[in-house]
């Protein structure tokens, strides 16, 4: 083994792995050190270590088996002796979750303590729907907003719905409405200032969101907000501001200097900036902040804005009867010329973009362009920025999506500037973060707790979903995607009962988009192309397939019965929650994103046909809710 592997396998490399088809693959020498060398593994002493409740937890050398002092969560100070197991040093107090302090002369460690499982769903079975929020017609604005939202819970939940998941929230680029793609955020921890309510007037609005114009307009409309607020108001906003502390502020900032860059310069971001302002503890930056204070104190305000409108919208769900409420999404990552990136480059992996290796449905893999928390610098901070994102995403919610869960355990990390196949699978603290999920689930949603859904669509590695079924995070089964080994689809009382259901993501086609072939002839388009002869047969014989699966009687020609028994099909699972996209509840063809497109496709940018309320009033629709509250 040549000193390179070492130094790979000791930064936690993954030097070789199996694609898709199961065939063994090794990583590039030239691709190794060029990941490397944007790596900084020295984490130090360990001052972390985890375990569940009841179970012994393994301390780090240089613990000494003898009399030690644990100071909990709560402050309650006490005496422990630490035992020796086979020359490894525990502790074997059982105590409550939470986040305890041991101290042994000099040395200290924070044990994170979890649940033995994430909180259970409501007993029974329910059902769901998933919107995108700007594609809402609630309201009067040129899209939707959390206002929307809230009156879409409402809707949603007086027809029966238990749960609403939604897109992610995260702060984006407000100033650059070129950059509205939910997974590619500035920042995880802070909310989409385009989505907070601003009391816009009314609007025409049409099929397609112009986000040229509508990003501007809102941001115009808070600014009109924040200079007309009251004298309580501006006092209730004075002290939300001064309870965030430096997060907050450090995150107003960046959106000053982006919007003010990006309208002189057109820059879009933080790299593209003047090098005196890449430093935000910097002199010019301080110089800024002090000529701008306003500019500042108003990007704060339209978080604040952001989170009472998310907030309102929470509660809204509640009060309608859901027994879940809001299911919010956490992105895998985020943009690194954002506002993380440039006021916390030290929490990140810097160089380094994620994606995915080489598989079937992309050949030469793929390269999100965006970055992730460092796996090092959590073991450095005790873990302090996943906490802080995990609480940013579960407030205010009842359910969390994590996209691309198996990230929790692997990341491919690729050298910027480099193809998706030159990458490599980066190892991550998988069994501390799961733990610290546990923990946060359990006192999401006010002390309620939050259900927590892992994304783990795609190639799985062996074991990971039996993993997350032992954690209780439920996984995804998705229609399109349930077939046996020969290609058939499976019937819906063989789903498995450690996942939601769901008829379609906004990734894929919806029902009628799919039984209509509308998703094969977006992606002939774009190829500058006609759908082939070969896909056109191969999608009649997954039609029948699907029909076998979910129908009764002839196959159909027109796509409404099939979305009928798609509908029919997800809400018979033993799934315990069966969620069921609002276009496919509306039988509607397009789909909202496509993957692997920018501007070929208007991604995130269709607007639903009409409000949910007129549309649920409709027949067809009527009896697909009148199914899923049968069922």
């Amino acid at each position: 083994m040549s000193d390179l592997h070492d130094r790979a396998r000791a930064a936690g490399l993954v030097c070789d792995w199996q694609d898709a088809k199961g065939n063994d693959q090794r990583v590039s020498d030239e691709a190794l050190e060029a990941i490397l060398a944007c790596l900084d593994p020295d984490v130090g002493e360990e001052t972390f270590v985890s375990g569940d409740v009841g179970d012994p937890i393994a301390l780090p050398s240089g613990w000494h088996a003898a009399s030690a002092t644990l100071t909990l969560e709560s402050g309650e100070t006490v005496s422990v002796t630490l035992r020796d197991r086979d020359g490894r040093v525990e502790l074997h107090e059982r105590f409550e979750p939470g986040y305890h302090a041991l101290q042994q002369g000099t040395r200290r460690l924070t044990v994170a303590v979890a649940p033995p499982r994430c909180p259970a769903p409501p007993p029974g079975r329910h059902w769901g729907s998933a919107v995108q929020i700007p594609s809402l017609r609630e309201g009067d604005g040129a899209y939707g907003d959390f206002a929307s939202l809230g009156l879409a819970a409402t809707t949603l939940g007086h027809a029966g719905a238990a749960a609403l998941a939604i897109s992610p929230v995260h702060a984006l680029f407000p100033a650059d409405a070129s950059r509205l793609s939910p997974y590619a955020p500035s920042s995880r921890t802070f909310r989409n200032a385009w989505l907070a309510p601003a009391g816009e007037p009314v609007v025409e609005a049409d099929a397609l969101i112009d986000w040229s114009m509508a990003a501007p307009d809102r941001m115009r409309d808070l600014r009109l907000a924040y200079d007309r607020l009251s004298d309580d108001d501006r006092a209730r906003f004075a002290a939300w501001r001064a309870a965030q502390g430096e997060r907050l502020q450090a995150h107003a900032v960046f959106d000053a200097l982006h919007s003010y860059f990006h309208a002189r310069l057109g820059t879009s971001g933080w790299r593209d900036w003047p090098e005196a302002y890449h430093d935000p503890a910097g002199e010019t930056v301080g110089r800024f902040v002090s000529e701008h204070e306003d500019a500042v104190a108003f990007h704060a305000f339209t978080q604040w804005q952001a989170d009472r409108g998310l907030a309102a919208a929470a509660g809204a769900a509640r009060d309608a009867g859901m027994a879940i409420g809001l299911i919010a999404d956490l992105a895998i990552g985020v943009a690194g010329d954002g506002a993380d990136g440039w006021s916390r480059p030290q929490d990140l992996l810097t160089g380094l973009s994620i994606g995915a290796p080489p598989d079937p449905l992309g050949p030469d893999g793929q390269n999100w362009g965006i970055t992730a928390l460092s796996p090092f610098a959590l073991r450095r901070q005790d873990f302090a920025p996943f906490i802080r994102t995990l609480r940013a995403i579960f407030a205010h919610a009842g359910g969390v999506r994590i996209d691309h869960a198996l990230g929790l355990g692997r990341l491919w990390v690729v050298p910027d500037g480099r193809p998706a196949d030159q990458g490599a699978y980066l190892t991550m603290p998988f069994d501390h973060m799961l733990r610290i999920l546990k923990i946060e689930a359990h006192r999401a949603n006010d002390g309620r707790g939050a259900i927590v859904i892992g994304e783990d669509l795609g190639t799985v590695p062996p074991g990971f979903r039996d993993t997350m079924a032992g954690a209780g995070m439920l996984g995804m089964r998705v229609l399109p995607f349930e077939r046996d080994e020969d290609g058939a689809f499976l019937p819906p009382e063989g789903w498995s009962a450690q996942a939601i259901a769901m008829t379609a993501t906004h990734d894929i086609a919806t029902v009628a988009g799919w039984w209509n072939g509308r998703d094969l002839e977006w992606r002939a388009r774009i190829a500058d192309t006609a759908v082939s002869d070969e896909q056109r047969d191969e999608r009649v014989t997954d039609r029948s397939r699907l029909w076998d699966a979910i129908g009764n009687g002839a196959l159909p020609e027109a796509a409404e019965p099939v979305v009928d028994a798609a509908v029919a099909a997800v809400a018979s699972t033993p799934c315990p929650l069966a969620i069921v996209p609002v276009e496919d509840l509306l039988g509607l063809t397009e789909q909202p994103n496509l993957p692997g497109t920018i501007d070929e496709h208007p991604n995130w940018r269709r607007r639903l046909p009409d409000r949910l309320e007129t549309a649920f009033a409709d027949p067809t629709v009527a009896a697909r809710l009148a199914t899923l509250n049968a069922r």
